[in-house]
């Protein structure tokens, strides 16, 4: 039986998929900081941070968890930290959000802006 929990998402490998229920256990209660990409499957610029996504997770996976939350199927995470584009990145350490970044960026761009928070 379907719950709603539609994944509509794009599937990246090593990163997963969190959702308004999980987001609480998955990110504000993750040891690692977590890097939470808001996304739709509508939306380009998303659909090209897959790759680089999926390559900073198995890059850094012992340093960062990488997961991705779709903002249609999951509107209470989405508005509590509301987030208005996509892709929004916010990184979160400790439970709490410590940087947020709005649209695509190349993968040598993204670790820069990581490099601060890591």
């Amino acid at each position: 039986m379907r719950t709603g929990r539609a994944d509509t998402v794009i599937k990246v490998a090593g990163v997963a998929s969190v959702t308004d229920t999980d987001f609480e256990a998955e990110v504000i209660g993750a040891e690692l900081p977590v890097l939470v990409e808001f996304t739709a499957d509508w939306c380009p610029p998303c659909r090209q941070m897959g790759p680089v996504l999926g390559a900073l997770a198995a890059e850094e996976g012992e340093r960062l968890k990488v997961v991705q939350l779709d903002v249609d199927t999951n509107p209470l995470t989405t508005n509590a930290y509301r987030v208005l584009s996509m892709p929004t990145f916010m990184v979160f350490r400790g439970g709490e959000p410590v940087k947020s970044m709005v649209g695509a960026r190349p993968k040598r761009r993204l670790l820069e802006e990581l490099s601060e928070v890591l």
